[in-house]
């Protein structure tokens, strides 16, 4: 099966502020989390993937106005997608470009910094509608003048997986040309607080599939690929193509995933036949890999059950950016994209110790490796699951 051609991407994470950053910073084995210095928090000592850009500064490489109402999601998008429109190499996307993404937060980190001032300060109501999390896809659209569909998906942790999923479906049925898909979203004191308040953060670097795990570092990111029908590719470069997704939910619990991993058991088979692939095909697995207690071992288990003893080399690199949510999918769909490109994969960080109940061990240093076909998984509160694979051009 040929798949969905991916001709441009963009990314801005803790790690980098463009593509190029952004791989080197994969290759060199550089951590992103540290303590937050732009989010207005009174938990200093939990440590983040924090970008170090404040919105003033995101606002002046945007050349926005004063008095704009983007929020920090809406402006880490908009630097995502300028890296990517700069290296598709198009001045600006074609009349019809649809755009198709992914957040969780939205604009939250602006409706709850002036919620008390509405009432006695009418030049913050401007920042009401960023609540739902549409706005902050209108915004984007809005700064490169898309025309065509624009729509937004919010399924947590998944939201940007299944954005790239929705627009490779929409390129194969002919209902679009040419699709911007991938998501955003920005540290808040909503997310901060609410995953505290769930004992799943780590006071510490975040250590993935270790046996001595501690919970997840939250981050933010911006990324963003372009996907196109054939007839529009011409001579264009082909970074890859998208052949298979599923998505899946067991509906076991609003915040945990099953001892069984029926969920990502689930999405990872379904893209498997959608890809009409082997699972000894795929070369290499971006895990989802928060670094929870509950999240590795039920991955564990949905790999054991997939794919037994001939497990590939898999590693997360949630490590490096931290669990930028809603962004997770389309920031390591751009992962998965590097590795393919480069023939590369990335080490798990920080891993030290084989978990007791699965005996899995990643890949812990970087590999140069011929790959043809990658897995990516992104798993979401509410059970919400999904699988991308993606693939070499030309197989």
């Amino acid at each position: 099966m040929k798949g969905v051609a991916i001709t441009g991407m963009g990314i801005i994470s803790a790690i980098g502020r463009n593509s190029e950053e952004t791989h080197t910073g994969l290759k060199k084995a550089i951590s992103g989390i540290g303590l937050p210095e732009i989010l207005a928090t009174n938990h200093k000592d939990l440590p983040v993937g924090e970008i170090k850009l404040s919105n003033a500064e995101l606002s002046e490489l945007l050349h926005l106005p004063e008095g704009h109402c983007y929020t920090r999601a809406a402006l880490l998008g908009a630097c995502a997608i300028s890296d990517l429109l700069k290296n598709t190499g198009y001045g600006e996307f074609p009349e019809e470009t649809g755009f198709i993404s992914g957040t969780s937060v939205g604009g939250i980190d602006l409706t709850e910094e002036h919620f008390y001032d509405y009432i006695d300060d009418p030049g913050t109501r401007r920042f009401i509608p960023a609540q739902h999390p549409g706005f902050t896809t209108e915004k984007i659209a809005e700064y490169f003048k898309i025309s065509g569909l624009v729509t937004t998906i919010s399924t947590a942790c998944s939201s940007s997986a299944n954005a790239i999923a929705l627009g490779a479906r929409m390129i194969r049925s002919g209902r679009l040309k040419r699709v911007i898909v991938g998501g955003t979203d920005c540290l808040t004191k909503f997310t901060i607080n609410g995953f505290n308040s769930l004992k799943i953060l780590s006071q510490s670097e975040c250590r993935p599939f270790d046996n001595h795990r501690e919970g997840l570092n939250l981050g933010e990111a911006a990324a963003y690929i372009l996907l196109e029908a054939e007839d529009c590719i011409n001579d264009k470069p082909v970074l890859g193509r998208i052949t298979g997704y599923g998505n899946a939910n067991d509906a076991y619990h609003q915040t945990a995933s099953s001892e069984t991993g029926e969920g990502a058991y689930l999405a990872i088979t379904k893209a498997i036949a959608k890809a009409g692939i082997s699972s000894t095909e795929i070369d290499y697995i971006n895990a989802h890999g928060t670094g929870t207690i509950n999240n590795d071992q039920s991955e564990s288990v949905a790999l054991k059950r997939i794919f037994g003893e001939w497990l590939p080399e898999f590693s997360s690199t949630k490590a490096y950016t931290g669990h930028t949510l809603g962004a997770a999918g389309a920031v390591e769909a751009v992962f998965s994209l590097m590795a393919l490109q480069n023939d590369e994969i990335y080490p798990n960080l920080n891993f030290e110790t084989e978990m007791q109940e699965t005996g899995l061990r990643p890949v812990e240093i970087l590999q140069k490796k011929v790959l043809k076909t990658v897995l990516s998984n992104s798993f979401g509160f509410g059970g919400n699951c999904t699988a991308l694979i993606f693939q070499r051009d030309g197989l």
